[in-house]
């Protein structure tokens, strides 16, 4: 059944939505960089243990605490809530990486490369056919990565590990068919024993891993809940509301934005590699972008076959 189009206020309502979430992942890193004196694997968990408080607390204002745990008795849907909670810690922890190691141009050319991953993901693991303008567009993705080896000497793990690791999470969870926070919700608590873990053997050694850094790094990891939680609440109403082509453009501000904040505010190097790798996969998506619109110009001029 065909989705029927949201009213022109709802919609206007979910493109502002949808831009302000993908506007403000794209400077996220600001706030990230703000905890650049703690080791990543300690902001990782701290992220972990403070969305699954967060999300638990809103959960039951909402009263939805119970209908999220009933995701836990279906066994597929349990499964595909464990590899999506362990992929999303794995790309949370690429990035956070990236920001304390100055490392922001990668994770933009990522996220590029992203739905480029995505069409491949959906060819190998779902059988969805590719046209051969997406094959050339994959190549040239394939291109850019080569050329990255060929130049670095050593395979680049980090964008395609974020692309990797958000396009399988993507896939999977449309899979699932889950609310937004639900799932949050469920992936956040299998991994909170993980982080209590952690936690307690660091302060086995001495340290004090949760409210030990200080009064102002103590709020701004605590802020790691709600900066996790309210745009992803936010992105999931303005999604509902707006088309997926539409979607499928906004999403480009979030790299975009990163890679202008890590050249010009952070003076991070974009170097000759980083421009033929960006210049492989800007042109892949623009094929992309344009294969649609180029099928239907072509439908609308040569009209109806005799």
């Amino acid at each position: 059944m065909p989705k029927v189009p949201a009213p022109p206020d709802e919609e206007r309502r979910g493109f502002f939505l949808a831009a302000f979430v993908y506007v403000f992942w794209g400077i996220t890193p600001i706030y990230w960089r703000l905890l650049n004196s703690i080791p990543a694997p300690d902001v990782i968990v701290q992220r972990v243990f403070w969305s699954a408080v967060f999300i638990a607390l809103v959960t039951m204002v909402r009263g939805h605490f119970v209908r999220a745990f009933r995701l836990v008795r279906e066994r597929r849907t349990l499964g595909i809530l464990v590899a999506t909670g362990l992929l999303i810690s794995f790309n949370w922890g690429i990035y956070i990486y990236c920001v304390e190691s100055g490392q922001l141009v990668e994770a933009s050319l990522g996220y590029y490369m992203t739905p480029l991953v995505s069409f491949a993901l959906g060819f190998v693991f779902f059988g969805e056919r590719l046209s051969r303008l997406r094959w050339i567009a994959l190549g040239l993705a394939t291109a850019a990565l080569a050329y990255q080896i060929s130049v670095l000497g050593h395979f680049p793990w980090i964008s395609p590990g974020l692309a990797i690791s958000f396009g399988l999470y993507g896939y999977f969870r449309k899979r699932a068919q889950i609310p937004a926070m639900d799932g949050l919700l469920v992936e956040t608590s299998m991994l909170l024993p993980f982080a209590v873990a952690f936690m307690i053997y660091r302060a086995s050694l001495g340290e004090t891993p949760l409210l030990g850094h200080g009064l102002t790094t103590n709020l701004i990891l605590i802020g790691t809940g709600p900066l996790t939680a309210i745009p992803l609440a936010m992105f999931a109403a303005g999604a509902k509301r707006v088309s997926m082509a539409t979607l499928g453009f906004l999403q480009y501000l979030t790299p975009s934005i990163t890679l202008l904040l890590a050249v010009f505010a952070f003076g991070e190097a974009f170097s000759r590699a980083d421009m033929v790798a960006f210049g492989c996969v800007w042109a892949a998506l623009a094929i992309v972008a344009l294969e649609g619109r180029g099928s239907r110009l072509f439908a609308r001029f040569s009209g109806p076959k005799p």
